[in-house]
């Protein structure tokens, strides 16, 4: 579904990514992992459009994406949500939810404001309240169904359950599986790497710019050192 290969990318004159590539199969959960200024949200930024690449090749669901305005990228079927969440703040819960929400694939079963009220009970609690009074675990459960409601192929999350409390890291989490079961397909930034080995099928770690490791969740045990080394976890 998503093909990344040699991608370089960065902002003005200092170049964060040299070499970074990997590869996200239908219905697949992979995670991107690496330390803080690694490049992993630079890599979503240059997959999204909302960073000009350098050079290498980008493609999803057969169509070329490199250097594509982020508004066609999201129309072909990918969905974000971003590290910092970035809120409507004074739209209400609902409106937030529904601002950017199309079937545009034509999804048998789309994704509702139903199902995301189904999804996350609480939301539906402070429909109607502005998005700027919700606790940031309710934001971040807001944001998640905000790109739910686009109906993405490829729903990517960076950093989805930074700083949050367990009980709500919980929810996520738990959000995630209910996902993965119905065959979503998933790019997961993160540092819960317990949580990760059980929840994706792959994992890619990049270190200054450079895909350095691949595997599975058993590889990774196998080079836990290697990857503690990387990770830093």
């Amino acid at each position: 579904m998503l093909s990344v290969a040699n991608l370089q990318s960065g902002y003005g004159p200092s170049q964060v990514l040299f070499d970074v590539s990997l590869k996200i199969g239908e219905g697949e959960v992979v995670t991107l992992l690496g330390r803080n200024g690694m490049g992993k949200t630079t890599t979503v930024r240059s997959i999204m459009g909302l960073l000009p690449p350098i050079s290498g090749e980008i493609g999803f669901s057969g169509q070329n994406v490199f250097g594509m305005k982020p508004e066609n990228v999201a129309r072909l079927g990918v969905g974000l949500v971003p590290e910092g969440r970035q809120i409507f703040p004074t739209l209400t819960v609902r409106e937030n939810l529904v601002a950017t929400a199309g079937n545009r694939l034509n999804r048998k079963e789309p994704w509702t404001l139903e199902r995301v009220y189904t999804l996350f009970p609480r939301l539906r609690e402070r429909a109607n309240q502005a998005a700027n009074t919700l606790s940031g675990g309710e934001q971040q459960m807001m944001v998640v169904g905000r790109a739910l409601m686009t109906n993405p192929r490829l729903l990517i999350l960076d950093e989805a359950t930074e700083g949050l409390a367990p009980v709500i890291r919980a929810e996520i989490w738990a959000c995630i599986e209910v996902l993965k079961k119905e065959g979503q397909s998933i790019l997961l930034i993160d540092k819960n790497l317990q949580v990760l080995k059980r929840l994706a099928d792959r994992h890619y770690i990049i270190e200054k710019g450079k895909t350095v490791w691949s595997g599975s969740g058993e590889d990774m045990n196998r080079d836990a050192d290697l990857v503690h080394g990387y990770v830093g976890i």
